[in-house]
């Protein structure tokens, strides 16, 4: 079962989020601010955190930056009120995988949690959106990136796509190809660009700011 941890300064918050998601995960430990989250979370090793972006003594960034100090790996998932654009680029830039608001379905978070777990990254469309919009001033690297010049236009629209954690359905229905086009498409990407997985392939892309 997946491991948890919750950060959110607000206690019936955290007592909620358990609730729903409690059956699905295994909710190991939580915190309320930043010390204390890097505290948990440095201690427990879980699989996946569960992060406010605003919280007393810091952010949600200050959170992931002490815990990558403290050299443990784990996957973070914002959880917020907050839709600003803002506060989405700041917690990406700082190593969070996806970043979805609290008005998320109960399904759809441990959908989120599981996708997180698995390597993927999460983002509603118009979250992606935002942080899409906030690099394309920042994007001519890809001009001139000799790695990204091995792939065709179409294997980049999907590398763009699935770095952003679309399903290989969801891509299909974007750019109205087949699940299997996508499939080929996906492994010639991985193949040229030397890459194993899919988590590989996000952090590819997030280096050269393509999400």
């Amino acid at each position: 079962m997946i491991r948890v941890v919750l950060v959110d300064d607000h206690s019936l918050v955290r007592a909620g989020v358990k609730s729903e998601i409690g059956d699905a995960v295994q909710v190991v430990g939580e915190a309320d601010d930043v010390d204390g989250a890097i505290d948990v979370i440095t201690a427990l090793k879980p699989d996946v955190v569960l992060l406010d972006v605003h919280l007393p003594g810091g952010d949600g960034p200050a959170v992931i930056e002490g815990v990558k100090a403290a050299d443990v790996e784990t996957c973070f998932l914002a959880l917020s009120v907050s839709d600003a654009a803002e506060d989405v680029i700041a917690v990406i830039r700082a190593g969070a995988r996806g970043y979805v608001t609290k008005a998320i379905a109960s399904d759809d978070l441990i959908d989120a949690i599981t996708r997180i777990a698995a390597g993927d990254a999460v983002f509603s469309p118009r979250l992606a959106g935002f942080v899409l919009d906030a690099f394309a001033g920042q994007m001519t690297v890809a001009e001139v990136d000799p790695e990204l010049d091995l792939l065709t236009n179409r294997e980049q629209e999907v590398l763009r796509l699935l770095a952003r954690g679309y399903t290989y359905k969801d891509v299909a229905a974007r750019l109205t190809i087949s699940v299997k086009t996508v499939e080929t498409h996906a492994s010639s990407v991985l193949r040229k660009l030397q890459l194993s997985n899919r988590n590989e392939l996000t952090r590819w892309a997030a280096h050269r700011r393509l999400i």
